[in-house]
């Protein structure tokens, strides 16, 4: 069981997901989010982060400026599209992003309903990844593309395969996550609001208690 921290701002928070055993941390360049970071902090972030973690890089509807200034000065592992990218843009965001770092671009899909998966096959050809995430009610405030605290129904996952690997994201925490994976069939997670005090705030407590239920998966 993988699990991805995502939204990190701070050394001290970086520093208890890897101790922790996270596989994945996240750093987000969408400046709307109060997770935002920018690409000289991210630099210094990433510095901290272990080859054995991979360091995801989150966009929305990212054009190719904004990635050629992430990418050249941030070594990330891994692109995480988490806005309305078709498949098409992630097909050449791919192609852009082959040399020479081979970055694995994973594509979020955002859920409310069964109907909302039916796009996944379309991004299930061109990504390398899936992120499975809850969509935001059209009448939320302030709603942002991810990292909401809400959840959706996991047994619309249930059963369900794809030909690339996924993720599972919305509203876990220490205290649901086992239960989301043993609905979902779930085989990494990703948390973000659900391991902070605040928005944008990690808590290095709430980090490790959710860690260490995964490693228990």
């Amino acid at each position: 069981m993988a699990a991805k921290i995502c939204g990190l701002k701070d050394p001290v928070a970086i520093d208890a997901a890897v101790r922790g055993g996270a596989s994945y941390v996240g750093l987000v360049f969408y400046p709307q989010s109060p997770r935002a970071v920018t690409p000289a902090q991210a630099r210094e972030l990433a510095a901290l982060v272990p080859a054995t973690v991979r360091k995801v890089g989150l966009f929305v509807d990212p054009d190719d400026a904004l990635l050629e200034t992430v990418l050249t000065q941030v070594p990330l592992d891994l692109i995480q599209l988490h806005g309305g990218e078709s498949p098409g843009r992630v097909a050449r965001i791919k192609a852009q992003t082959a040399a020479p770092a081979n970055l694995t671009i994973m594509k979020a899909i955002k859920i409310a309903k069964r109907s909302d998966l039916d796009v996944a096959d379309d991004f299930d050809e061109v990504a390398d990844m899936l992120l499975f995430d809850a969509k935001a009610p059209t009448d939320m405030a302030d709603a942002l593309p991810g990292g909401n605290g809400l959840m959706f129904d996991w047994t619309l996952l249930t059963g369900r395969q794809w030909r690339r690997p996924w993720m599972l994201s919305g509203g876990l925490t220490a205290g649901n996550v086992a239960q989301a994976v043993r609905i979902s069939g779930a085989r990494a997670v990703d948390v973000s609001s659900g391991v902070e005090s605040a928005p944008g705030v990690k808590d290095p407590a709430a980090i490790k208690a959710f860690l260490d239920v995964v490693k228990t998966l």
